[in-house]
């Protein structure tokens, strides 16, 4: 019944218990659907049947139990009384269930009186039913060839008696080589002891084990076994699970790439079902949190355990407002470890749900952040003493003021008395040459200092609006007079259009206003060529009033124009005649203009000229306030 291909001829198409059954007692096997598939001499005399007429007969038409058992399978192990068809007087039968090696089960039912008893029951006359097909032989050869299982029966020295076609299948035999196979030299010789472990005790129970065998073509292959032994023969079920072993050892590789790469990262997953207190870490959590895997289980309150006190609660909400609003998160927290020392973490986490949208689980990363927070630390600690040095500069700088002023506007101021002579002759012409190169000298360190100065303050916070309402044509129109004199000197002619009809007055400061237009025009007649033209838009907007000076000389090469606004930068002396300054004209505008509320913009092309346009509104915003 269970071998598809025989090793020796022999009579497979009977049950394994049919040899025991074919006695004088009245003997019945019945299948789990009611079915009988065995009937004894003495049982077919018993129920007036023939051999033929009971196979596959409906059990229940032949015996009917007194205490109303109608399905096989309900049948409980022990004796019960029926009555047999044709019969009127009970009779004890002792059932019995039997399970074969493929898995399947019987009840087997034998007359519990003496034979001398059976002379009192007289044989049914019943009339003779037609013979039905049964699930034997071939039938079951051929249903044992489409499994999926391999199927083997051996002997207890190793020898196979019987195989299915699976097995030719799995290790690649043809069934001439049957014959010279023994069953323990498929498996390596590492698993052999193991092996003959387990056929030992498939004496005495089922017993089910995973190995690795070797097929003809030296190919290995891992098989699920299930061994049971009667009397002197073991069957063996086994699957073939070597795609599953593939599959395993592949989502290890990939487990053990992950492990690492989160050990690089200092990154650990994690995974929280709502419905359980307990959290599922990886390995890097917890080596992140200092703590041994076999006796240690994270948890919410093992976790917060372990939080600094100022993060507990918020790490605690942040997951609670996770779950409620179903939205992701991400929290930075601190952790005490065993060892007592701190971790800075960031976790960040998502949301799981279940088929009806509902959210059922959390799941993220946890990361260590300290070495990155302790370098923002050195990096913040580092600009701040910088910010302090360059604020303690800068305040000493505009401190200094009246101290570096002082001198020189007395330097400035007698030696232009002794320039003009005022107090008499000086007697030697050349005096008045030497006093005259004093006095520019002094005059043009004065405008250094004072750019240096107006800059210190500026990046001090010190510099100070006053504000009051001014008329910006007067004030382009003053710009233009004082320039005049240089702009004649270099001859450079300086145009504007004012249209007085257009006039709006702004809220500014006088004195800031003034030195914004007077750098626009000093670095425009600088660096102008000979005869060259500068010129000066006013035109007044909805919200602001727009300046703009332009003119047509040597330009700012593209790639200095968005550091030429700068403290102290200077376009390279290849693109420029050899001018003297600070290089802070454009950064003190800038930031003066920027103190307004207003923008600057530059627009430039090398040897074809520059345009740098203002916009200023026409009240500054409040200044913000100091803090304390």
């Amino acid at each position: 019944m269970f071998s598809l291909i025989r090793k020796k001829p022999e009579n497979q198409d009977a049950l394994p218990f049919t040899n025991a059954m074919n006695d004088h007692v009245p003997r019945v096997a019945v299948a789990e659907n009611g079915k009988i598939v065995f009937a004894s001499d003495a049982f077919l005399k018993l129920s007036g049947r023939h051999k033929d007429a009971t196979n596959n007969e409906d059990f229940w038409a032949i015996l009917r139990f007194q205490d109303h058992v109608l399905e096989a399978h309900k049948v409980e192990s022990g004796i019960h009384h029926v009555i047999i068809d044709g019969q009127h007087a009970p009779v004890p039968f002792h059932f019995d269930w039997l399970e074969t090696p493929n898995n399947r089960r019987f009840l087997i039912g034998s007359l519990a009186q003496d034979l001398e008893d059976l002379a009192t029951i007289e044989p049914a006359n019943t009339a003779v039913k037609p013979a039905q097909d049964t699930i034997a032989g071939k039938d079951i050869d051929t249903l044992l060839a489409l499994s999926h299982e391999i199927m083997l029966v051996i002997d207890t020295r190793g020898n196979i008696l019987r195989h299915n076609t699976k097995f030719q299948t799995v290790f690649n035999y043809d069934a001439d080589d049957i014959e010279t196979i023994n069953f323990q030299t498929l498996f390596e010789e590492s698993e052999r002891a193991f092996v003959l472990t387990m056929l030992e005790e498939a004496r005495e129970r089922v017993i089910d084990f995973e190995t690795r065998l070797t097929g003809k073509n030296g190919e290995p292959r891992w098989v699920k076994w299930r061994f049971k032994q009667t009397q002197d023969q073991i069957y063996c079920a086994g699957r073939d699970i070597t795609a599953i072993k593939t599959q395993e050892s592949a989502l290890q590789k990939r487990e053990k790439q992950l492990s690492q790469a989160e050990s690089l990262g200092r990154m650990g997953h994690w995974r929280w079902e709502l419905d359980n207190d307990c959290i599922a870490w990886s390995d890097e959590i917890y080596r992140i949190f200092g703590v041994e895997k076999r006796s240690f289980e994270p948890s919410l309150m093992s976790m917060t355990h372990m939080l600094d006190e100022d993060d507990a609660d918020r790490v605690n909400q942040a997951l609670q407002r996770a779950i409620i609003e179903e939205k992701d998160y991400d929290v930075e927290f601190t952790i005490n470890r065993p060892d007592g020392e701190a971790r800075y973490i960031r976790s960040e986490g998502r949301c799981s749900r279940n088929e009806d949208g509902e959210v059922i689980a959390l799941f993220g990363i946890m990361q260590d952040m300290t070495e990155r927070v302790a370098y923002e630390l050195q990096l913040k600690a580092a600009k701040d003493e910088y910010e302090r040095a360059y604020a303690a500069k800068s305040q000493f700088l505009a401190n200094m003021s009246h101290e570096l002023r002082t001198p020189l506007n007395a330097i400035i101021g007698f030696s232009e008395m002794m320039e003009r002579q005022l107090l008499g002759p000086l007697g030697n012409e050349k005096y008045i040459d030497y006093i005259k190169g004093i006095r520019e000298s002094g005059e043009h360190l004065l405008d250094m200092i004072s750019d240096i100065l107006d800059m210190s303050k500026i990046e001090a916070g010190k510099y100070e609006l006053m504000l009051e309402e001014l008329n910006p044509i007067k004030t382009l129109k003053l710009a233009m007079h004082m320039m005049e004199g240089r702009a004649l000197e270099n001859n450079v002619k300086i145009s504007a259009n004012l249209d007085e009809d257009t006039l709006k007055n702004i809220i500014a400061d006088r004195r800031a206003f003034l030195q914004i237009i007077l750098n626009l025009l000093s670095n425009a007649v600088k660096f102008s060529k000979e005869n060259g033209n500068i010129s000066i838009l006013y035109a007044p907007q909805t919200d602001h009033i727009l300046v703009q000076v332009k003119d047509n000389g040597i330009g700012i090469p593209a790639n200095k124009l968005a550091t030429i606004t700068r403290p102290f930068e200077q376009v390279s002396a290849s693109y420029t005649r050899d001018h003297q300054g600070s290089g802070l004209g454009l950064a003190i505008t800038k930031e003066l203009i920027e103190l307004h509320g207003g923008t600057l913009t530059i627009d430039s092309v090398v040897d074809q000229g520059t345009c740098v346009t203002i916009h200023l509104p026409y009240e500054p915003p409040a200044p913000k306030e100091k803090a304390s």
